[in-house]
């Protein structure tokens, strides 16, 4: 017991560095998801409108799953209510009719130009303890670690 409790409390830099970010990462992912529950929406089905919005609307469901970090029968349990809530439209691939393309709707576009600046700002607020060029410079480390 002794052992494990000195292995738990006597961490090397690497590690309170890994669980520091965790936590801050935690942290700023509630401030977002509270904002989208008190909207009435879901986060990652918001995330996936966004997803599709970079690559310019449509995009395969094995692309997006690899995007979210989700596997590929978790992206058709999320893809469902979005398309009943006519946000997204699936459709056979132009080229390919084996497979299925998903396409945000103007009712996506919609709901995303109106809460997305919000959201934005709730976590340009949390994030404002750290000056332009220290965010800068986290932006960098981030990417290393990437």
């Amino acid at each position: 017991m002794k052992e494990l409790q000195e292995y738990v409390h006597d961490l090397p830099m690497h590690t309170r560095v890994f669980f520091s970010l965790v936590e801050a990462t935690a942290n700023l992912v509630d401030v977002s998801e509270k904002y989208w529950q008190s909207k009435g929406l879901n986060g990652a089905r918001i995330r996936i409108l966004v997803e599709l919005m970079k690559e310019g609307g449509t995009m395969l469901p094995s692309m997006l799953a690899k995007k979210i970090g989700v596997t590929k029968p978790n992206i058709s349990l999320l893809l469902i209510p979005l398309e009943n809530e006519d946000l997204i439209r699936r459709a056979s691939h132009p080229k390919d009719g084996r497979k299925t393309v998903i396409s945000i709707t103007s009712e996506g576009q919609s709901l995303l130009l109106k809460y997305l600046p919000e959201n934005r700002q709730r976590i340009a607020e949390k994030m404002k303890v750290l000056e332009e060029q220290e965010m800068k410079q986290l932006l960098v480390l981030l990417n290393k670690l990437r």
